[in-house]
């Protein structure tokens, strides 16, 4: 089978999530919608939305009285349940920041062994702005970062430390790539799941941050994965 890299990561991360008040950041975090059971997670928009649904199917239609029910990107268009709610940028951003969210999935550019993030600016392009990401990842009960293995150059992006602007110092929790997931427990970052298609030599070649094999580590066989479970593209 050919997976997607990025819905395939969408989905993983999907597996991290129970009960509670999520936010999906901007990127391959807004494919993790598509991705949860209906009824366990309420999801938490940044630009005022509680309770978003996954995304419209291929037919969805944009009603021009619905223009504004998009995600945080601004630009992609979601569903709403029957029980969302809809909040000013000031209520929302009090929810981000007051400690009410469960749990955060933001994309990243590069994660330290510490835990540090660095996600909104990459050195020499041009930069947009944080936005509400510094909020996410103070605010939110666990941080879980989605992000490709390696740069589009090939470049390690778990690191011993990051050479991009902060976002954050020590708040992420989980890391989910195409390869693998790590977890930080008790100040260390731990391997806890690998795909059966690497050794653990070859994990550490693009993998220069020091991390140690966890006691419940597991191999992961991509291909047992059935179509009904992640959507092929």
């Amino acid at each position: 089978m050919s997976y997607s890299v990025k819905h395939y990561i969408a989905w993983r991360c999907a597996q991290e999530l129970s009960l509670g008040c999520v936010n999906l950041g901007i990127g391959i975090p807004t494919l993790v919608a598509d991705y949860l059971p209906k009824g366990v997670v309420t999801l938490h928009s940044e630009n005022g939305i509680l309770g978003a649904g996954p995304e419209p199917g291929p037919d969805f239609v944009i009603d021009p009285e619905n223009m504004d029910l998009v995600n945080a990107s601004g630009v992609q268009p979601i569903t709403a349940l029957p029980h969302a709610s809809y909040f000013d940028s000031s209520l929302s951003f009090c929810i981000m920041r007051g400690g009410h969210l469960d749990a955060t999935v933001i994309g990243a550019l590069q994660v330290s062994e510490t835990g540090d993030l660095a996600s909104w600016a990459v050195p020499g392009k041009d930069v947009l702005g944080v936005g509400g990401a510094m909020d996410l990842v103070v605010g939110a009960k666990r941080v879980i970062a989605a992000m490709t293995h390696l740069s589009p150059k090939g470049e390690p992006k778990i690191l011993p430390e990051c050479t991009y602007p902060l976002t954050v110092k020590n708040r992420v929790d989980t890391i989910v790539t195409e390869y693998a997931v790590f977890k930080f427990r008790e100040g260390k970052l731990y391997l806890v799941e690998m795909v059966d298609e690497l050794t653990f030599e070859q994990m550490k070649e693009m993998t220069p941050a020091s991390y140690e094999i966890a006691d419940d580590f597991k191999w992961v066989n991509r291909n047992s994965i059935t179509e009904d479970e992640l959507v092929l593209k």
